[in-house]
């Protein structure tokens, strides 16, 4: 274990000295300004006061701190810590609290010194809640969440910053070094990168296993969590739920072999929820029997703390002391451990006069006026301009009677993982404030009344604000009202005329008593299924019918002798006409039709477009939506089209048809002021995408292939058409770039506003290797910088890059190189909008061929078909698994020599044969090793076979190629 305090030490001696001076202390007296016990003093260094503190606690004291929920230790006047306040943009679940755009939005700024300053802000509102210091707040914070987002059906999209490594460790870096005060020593918050590693599917999220060949995990995965670290702007890490080549990220042991070797400083690292019990022979996992076995190769591989059982820390209490019993602990794992535990707690002050550094900021800070006024120039600062054909942004002054339209108009929504909304200025009401008059407004949404086609009955709800079980009724009017939102995938929410609340499932009524769609289970979804006779079935569509262990039915019908609904068999369903009381679409065209100015609003609802747990099924927009805005744009030709989303959206006709479209992510409390701020031209719109935006799911791969270089994945590799690249965005103003030159630390570029209004401009640096060994990116982002321009104005741009910034992981040599040869130095407005250009002659090195007469590891290939990354054991290493018969490994350009006579390896599993082939998986066979079975995929045994001298077949560098049958693990093999 590598780290300040990773290393396992001896404590006896350090014991001894703290109790003779604990000792000394009780008989002499000491100074006035003298703190009781050396951990209370600010004037010695953080790791004598842990040394200090620990050697002051018992066994059973020091285990109780290594659950989430740590408790108070009264006799040395500790108060409780808890690790796990939410503020991926701004204090979650604490209480109305500044609520910052998405984190997606956020990264959309292409602005670190902006993010700093938002991290800042968090930082201060955490203090602020922290002063009364309840039960349940502290001041360790599970943000930000660095997975880069490499497939944007993933459900948490809207949690991460970027699809690129280097853009999201910007910005992780940038919050980060907010969240904290930028010293190390002395933490203002300790924040917690999400989630380590391998995490960017909810399908079966505990179960399915991350796949990450050498390449990929150096590359991109690492490269996403790596400057946060390193940079101190975060204090450690969260494991994730999934697997990681085959073995639960719970136990990864790089926990401690990589993440810790990447600062000086010590680091808390924790689990996900109920992630440890996930582990045990009960849990999903099944990796180990015992809770006692699963917490101990925690802690070995590098966990400090145990999120799990909520607040009830004696399940891991007692695994703990257990695993110390069994010998499967020593005491000394559990000082590691605590020792990183308090080392965040000292550095957070809390053993200071006063709470230290930080510990005088009040809840004064807490949504003040400088953290709203912040919150809309983010907001403003986020929204990316996608289309703006004929100048129809920005709207002109003379649009003074303006139509705000669309399922999104008059609403905010928030996350999973957002804070309370203190306020909520809404697109409509922003639009109102900056014309300085009432807008015309629709949500487009159509209002409906079921009605049993056998009984001729209504669906009724409650007209009060708490409603009442839904039931068919014989009178109509508003009770049997609802206005139905369409989120698509075929979900839709139903709001009640009758009291403006939406339908949801208690698990016993269903009832009409929700502000909005809300809950871990999100049981406000519904679908109308149309049938062949043009009348419809109800189906309940909430979360939790999705789970595995649901076995109710999902359809509704009359269930009561008073007619209230319940859930059904299909054959039982109540079969309803669908009578529109109200068209949407014919609202909102009348709202349009002859304004200045129309602005439809669509997009997503957070909770049900995707979140945690729940991935998306597709990346569109809903089809109603769709009809809607081709209803406006028809009625009126100076639309405007804003989505509001978490995620790429495949747009399908519409970015053709409308004149102007607007994205941005559901931006927190002031969305709809900046978004007037952009729409009439107070702000110059200059947010960047920070994902490619695809023009079908047709263009990517399964949601689990996480081999970016393999499958194509981000702009890096794919190399088909996308709707919108990576970088993209359009401004008010126009820039035109100079020719980029060398200088020294980086390139320099002069760009020039040549537009009549101010503007920003995102500059963006990419490299690409011409040649190489390996595959290598089209482009790959290197540098940006986000800089203001006046009409005009000419400034010149540095960019930084050195020649070690082109390395990349050769798998032959498992260490980084930068290869000799020509790269091409790119820069402009987005990944494909290229403005200059040079070339970097590289004195670097040149990758040696294989010498297979080494050990060589089976997980270093070049290239794979039908075989996964598996746990060579449960402790540490990668093995290669064959998922079926004729899977191969291919190890290029392998210098044979003369030839090899032997062949040997390292196998496990299945019985069955190792083919040596030699130009192809199909090509010459030079010798088949025979394997037995070896009862178990972690008990390996050698084997070897003679090669043969096949005429010709030796004879320079060759591609080697290993064929594999179905069942068997191997991990290592030599060629000599």
């Amino acid at each position: 274990m590598k780290g300040k305090r990773s290393r396992s030490r001896s404590r006896t001696a350090l014991v001894l000295a703290f109790t003779l001076i604990g000792g000394l202390g009780a008989t002499v007296p000491a100074a006035a300004d003298t703190p009781a016990y050396p951990f209370r003093d600010p004037r010695l260094p953080v790791d004598r006061r842990v040394d200090d503190l620990l050697s002051r606690l018992t066994l059973d004291e020091k285990v109780s701190l290594l659950h989430q929920w740590q408790p108070a230790i009264p006799r040395l006047g500790i108060q409780a810590f808890k690790t796990g306040t939410e503020a991926l943009h701004g204090v979650a679940w604490l209480g109305e609290a500044t609520v910052f755009p998405q984190a997606v939005g956020l990264a959309s700024t292409w602005d670190p010194a902006l993010i700093r300053r938002i991290g800042s802000a968090v930082g201060d509102e955490t203090r602020g809640f922290q002063q009364e210091r309840p039960t349940g707040w502290g001041l360790n914070l599970w943000a930000p969440v660095v997975n880069p987002l490499r497939d944007p059906r993933w459900g948490r999209n809207e949690e991460g910053y970027s699809e690129d490594p280097y853009l999201t460790g910007s910005m992780a870096t940038a919050y980060g070094t907010g969240l904290t005060g930028g010293d190390p020593e002395h933490l203002k918050t300790a924040p917690t990168l999400k989630h380590f590693l391998g995490n960017n599917n909810e399908t079966d999220r505990t179960t399915t296993s991350s796949d990450l060949r050498p390449r990929v995990l150096k590359e991109y995965e690492e490269q996403a969590f790596r400057p946060a670290i390193e940079a101190d702007a975060a204090t450690g890490v969260m494991s994730s739920y999934n697997l990681v080549n085959g073995r639960p990220a719970t136990v990864n042991p790089a926990l401690d072999d990589d993440v810790r070797t990447w600062t000086s400083q010590d680091l808390l690292n924790v689990t996900d929820a109920y992630a440890p019990n996930n582990l045990t022979g009960t849990g999903s996992q099944k990796y180990y029997d015992t809770l006692a076995e699963g917490n101990a190769a925690a802690l070995k591989a590098g966990i400090d703390s145990f999120t799990t059982d909520d607040t009830n820390s004696v399940p891991t209490t007692t695994a703990v002391r257990s695993a110390l019993a069994d010998g499967l602990l020593q005491e000394s794992d559990v000082d590691t451990a605590a020792g990183h535990i308090l080392d965040i707690r000292v550095r957070l002050g809390e053993f200071d006069p006063g709470g230290g550094k930080y510990g005088s900021i009040d809840k004064s800070v807490v949504n003040s006026p400088a953290h709203q006024k912040l919150a809309r120039k983010a907001a403003a600062d986020a929204a990316v301009l996608l289309k703006n054909a004929g100048g129809a942004l920005p709207l002109k002054a003379s649009a003074k009677d303006v139509a705000v339209v669309g399922p999104l108009a008059d609403t905010l929504y928030t996350d999973w993982y957002s804070g309370t909304l203190p306020y909520a200025v809404t697109p409509k009401a922003g639009i109102a404030a900056r014309l300085g008059t009432p807008v015309t407004g629709s949500e487009g949404v159509d209002r409906i009344a079921l009605r049993n086609t056998a009984s001729g009955a209504y669906v009724t709800a409650g007209t009060d604000a708490d409603g009442e079980a839904l039931k068919e009724s014989a009178g109509g009017g508003t009770a049997a009202q609802f206005d139905v939102f369409d989120w698509g995938a075929g979900i839709v929410t139903l709001r009640s005329a009758a009291n403006g609340r939406y339908v949801g499932y208690n698990w016993s009524d269903f009832v009409n008593d929700q502000v909005q769609p809300n809950g871990w289970f999100v049981q406000q979804q519904f679908a109308l299924e149309e049938q062949g006779d043009g009348t419809y079935l109800l189906r309940y569509a909430g979360y939790e019918t999705r789970e595995p262990w649901w076995s109710n039915p999902v359809y509704l019908g009359p269930t009561g002798s008073d007619g209230t609904l319940g859930l059904v068999a299909k054959s039982e369903a109540a079969h309803y006409a669908k009578d529109v009381v109200r068209s949407g679409t014919e609202e909102a065209v009348a709202a349009v039709r002859g304004k200045d100015a129309a602005v439809v609003v669509v997009g997503s609802m957070p909770a049900i477009n995707g979140r945690e747990n729940d991935d998306r099924e597709d990346m569109s927009l809903a089809p109603s939506q769709e009809a809607l805005v081709e209803a406006v744009r028809k009625a009126n030709p100076h639309t405007v089209v804003v989505v509001e989303n978490s995620y790429p959206t495949t747009l399908g006709a519409l970015q053709e048809k409308v004149p102007a479209l607007l994205w941005t992510t559901h931006a927190g409390q002031e969305t709809g002021n900046a978004l007037a701020d952009v729409l009439f031209g107070d702000v110059n719109p200059a947010g960047r995408l920070t994902q490619t935006w695809y023009r079908s799911e047709a263009d990517l791969p399964s949601l689990l292939e996480y081999d970016t270089i393999k499958y194509d994945r981000t702009y890096q590799y794919f190399r088909g058409d996308p709707l919108y690249a990576f970088g993209y965005g359009l401004s008010y103003s126009s820039f035109r770039y100079g020719q980029v030159r060398r200088v020294d630390g980086g390139y320099e570029v002069a760009v020039t506003n040549t537009g009549s209004r101010a503007g920003d401009e995102v500059v963006q640096l990419y490299t690409h290797q011409r040649v190489s060994r390996d595959k290598q990116p089209l482009k790959q982002l290197k540098a940006f910088e986000r800089v203001s321009l006046k009409p005009g104005e000419t400034r010149t741009v540095r960019l930084k890059l050195r020649e070690k910034d082109l390395a990349h992981w050769d798998v032959t040599r498992s260490k980084w190189v930068v290869e000799s040869g020509t790269y091409d130095v790119l820069v402009g407005a987005s990944s494909e909008d290229i403005r200059s250009r040079t070339t970097l002659k590289a004195a670097g090195e040149t990758i040696p061929a294989r010498d297979l007469s080494r050990t060589t590891r089976a997980e270093n290939f070049d290239d794979y078909e039908g075989v996964r990354l598996v746990d060579e054991s449960k402790v540490r290493g990668t093995a290669v698994g064959a998922a079926r018969d004729g899977a191969w490994l291919q190890f290029a350009d392998a210098r044979l020599g003369a030839g090899a006579r032997e062949f040997r390896a390292r196998v496990a599993g299945a019985a069955g044969k190792v083919e040596v082939r030699l130009g192809s998986p199909a090509g010459t066979l030079v010798g088949t090793a025979t394997v037995s079975g070896t009862g178990s995929v972690y008990a390996y045994a050698e084997v070897s076979a003679p090669l043969s001298a096949a005429a010709g077949a030796w004879k320079g560098r060759q591609d080697v190629y290993l064929v594999l049958g179905d069942g068997m693990r191997l991990s290592t093999f030599t060629l000599r």
